[in-house]
């Protein structure tokens, strides 16, 4: 089964506070849609001071996601602290 999580990240990313982010908003709302209907919950993006995450609600918990590796994946870093 091919999986969103398998699939490579090719667009530009930057790091904030350790964590890989988008650079762009465009690359990750075309990633924000991808992982929506993989996970079918809607996911919106945020920018987290120079990057963009993936930001969504998965069973009844707060997530966000970057980039890893060329992969996306859920990262330990509050939504809220945008700008």
């Amino acid at each position: 089964m091919n999986s969103i999580f398998s699939a490579s990240v090719f667009d530009a990313t930057v790091i904030v506070d350790g964590h890989e982010l988008f650079k762009g908003q465009g690359a990750a709302t075309g990633w924000a849609e991808k992982l929506s209907r993989e996970l079918e919950v809607p996911v919106s993006v945020r920018k987290i001071r120079t990057g963009w995450a993936l930001c969504g609600t998965v069973d009844g918990e707060e997530c966000v996601w970057g980039v890893y590796g060329q992969r996306l994946k859920r990262l330990d870093i509050d939504a809220g602290s945008a700008a």
